[in-house]
């Protein structure tokens, strides 16, 4: 799994190091030339559904730059044959482009200190015949001391050419209670566990210990909403034996925690699964 992060971090950092050098060299140029139109608008995302058969969808990377703003998207190779999975993550790096034109529009004719900048990595992260993960990770800049982090992840089922969504996954509010419960005491105890080492006053813990609980309380609320990014995990079998889901910056910690993720065993998961996904589960 470090390996995993490991290769999306050097991609991401690849992609970002590409943009930031684009926009350097846009910055030297006595005459920029005009930038490249971003997408006025754009569907929201993930989609959802099934995807036409004969809608091939092209997929390709996207450097483009401007005084105002840099926009750079990679995506993996290979993905056009599952064209719905390819439609959805065209309409994702849409929408937020939309949303960055949308700052950029706001600016009008004025230049801003820091170009704004839209950093967008898609990695495939599994493939078998039963599922293919794509995972969307990278910022956007519009001003401030940092970017809005993006992440997303996109779980395709090729043999029935549909998008496997939460709530979908997960068929009652009694199976998001049992995940609430499962996540939110993974990650109080990883909190603990960290506070502990940091040599802090008991009073100092405890109301650290208190707020990391309420963060961590109001973004595991027992709502298909909170769960949204999920990517399964599989065994040899190629059969799921946990779903790790996945949560931005400020949904169960602060900004500098960044992203986080708990596995949650398909032995909590699958009394709670959708009948019609049960067999992707691993079981025993």
């Amino acid at each position: 799994m470090d390996n995993a992060v490991n290769r999306r971090a050097l991609r991401a950092s690849g992609l970002a190091l590409a943009v930031m050098l684009a926009a350097g060299c846009q910055r030297d140029t006595d005459t920029p030339p005009p930038a490249a139109p971003v997408a006025d608008t754009a569907p929201a995302a993930p989609a959802t559904g099934i995807a036409p058969a004969d809608a091939p969808v092209e997929l390709r990377d996207v450097i483009e730059t401007s005084p105002q703003a840099v926009v750079g998207i990679s995506y993996p190779p290979d993905l056009a044959r599952y064209p719905g999975l390819a439609k959805a993550l065209v309409a994702y790096a849409d929408s937020a482009r939309g949303e960055l034109q949308q700052a950029v529009d706001g600016l009008g004719n004025d230049k801003p200190t820091m170009p704004y900048e839209l950093s967008l990595s898609f990695e495939k992260l599994l493939e078998t015949p039963q599922l293919v993960v794509v995972g969307a990770d990278g910022s956007r800049y519009t001003g401030g001391a940092h970017g809005e982090p993006l992440v997303a992840r996109f779980v395709w089922l090729p043999e029935q050419q549909q998008m496997l969504t939460a709530d979908q996954l997960v068929a009652d509010a009694k199976g998001w209670k049992a995940v609430s419960v499962y996540v939110a005491d993974q990650l109080r105890e990883r909190v603990a566990t960290r506070l502990s080492g940091d040599d802090l006053e008991p009073a100092q813990m405890q109301e650290s210990l208190r707020n990391a609980s309420r963060m961590i309380a109001d973004g595991t609320d027992a709502s298909v909403e909170n769960f949204s990014q999920f990517q399964p995990i599989t065994g040899t079998d190629g059969k799921i034996t946990a779903v790790r889901f996945v949560f931005p910056p400020y949904q169960v910690g602060p900004y500098s925690d960044g992203t986080q993720s708990v596995d949650v065993p398909a032995s909590v998961l699958l009394p709670h699964v959708g009948a019609a996904y049960a067999g992707l589960f691993a079981r025993g």
